[in-house]
């Protein structure tokens, strides 16, 4: 995706963590084992879980693998439990954070994202404290290259899209509810229509804008943020400038 991309302003998500192979793979697998965990292991029926499954084929992850994450979801082996859980706060400048999480130790994972927040500048909130500043969207990127604008927005709208963007150079964006993230995903999938990012995720209401200082700090905290082990995603309103998407 383009560091235009406002979806790239809103999940900051550091290209080096993917570079690192292992602890993306640590990441995917919990997501397989809660969705299956949470929606059984049959992957029909379960919508999240075959987008878990996606995203982890997408990374090259063995099948092998990706079997015994459901399994151990469903109780099938003995497994890990993991807990999600979203914390919300601000970091410098005011920007609202929220960072969910999977962890299988409360009692070390909130010291620690705390420790990021106020090492940075920032303080953990209350639940509730940032939520009210996001609304829960879904999100497909798809190349330009790839299909025209007019037929991708016939074929999005009348799966349920909310609406589709053209301003960047590179993608077309398409937002959806979280009830039509997957009608919409089925119908362009079906269009053999390539998404080059498909997720459900918080956007924020509004943007903020920070001087260089305050941008490097923020982008450090969402940078180690992205680096720990128990985090899954993070979402700011901070808007990142251009030229730090192309260096983060």
């Amino acid at each position: 995706m383009s560091g235009h991309s406002k979806w790239a302003t809103i999940k900051h998500k550091k290209g080096a963590l993917d570079a690192k192979r292992g602890k993306l793979f640590t990441k995917l697998i919990k997501e397989i084992t809660v969705a299956a965990r949470m929606g059984g292991g049959v992957v029909e029926n379960n919508p999240r879980l075959r987008k878990a499954i996606s995203d982890a084929k997408g990374q090259s992850m063995p099948g092998d693998t990706i079997k015994n994450a459901i399994k151990r979801g469903t109780g099938e082996i003995e497994g890990v439990t993991y807990e999600e859980l979203t914390y919300e706060g601000y970091g410098p400048g005011g920007v609202a954070l929220m960072v969910e999480t999977m962890t299988d130790n409360t009692n070390r994972t909130t010291p620690e994202i705390r420790h990021m927040f106020e090492k940075q500048g920032g303080n953990l909130g209350t639940p509730g404290s940032v939520r009210f500043q996001f609304d829960k969207k879904g999100y497909f990127a798809v190349e330009k290259s790839v299909v025209g604008e007019d037929k991708l927005m016939e074929i999005a709208l009348e799966a349920g899209a909310d609406d589709l963007q053209s301003d960047d150079p590179e993608i077309y964006e398409i937002y959806t509810t979280p009830e039509n993230f997957e009608p919409v995903r089925q119908a362009l999938e079906t269009a053999g229509i390539a998404t080059v990012e498909a997720k459900l995720g918080m956007i924020p209401q509004n943007y903020i804008s920070l001087d260089e200082s305050k941008s490097k700090s923020v982008m450090k905290l969402l940078e180690n943020l992205d680096d720990h082990d128990d985090v899954q995603n993070v979402y700011s309103n901070f808007d990142i400038p251009a030229e730090m998407m192309e260096t983060a």
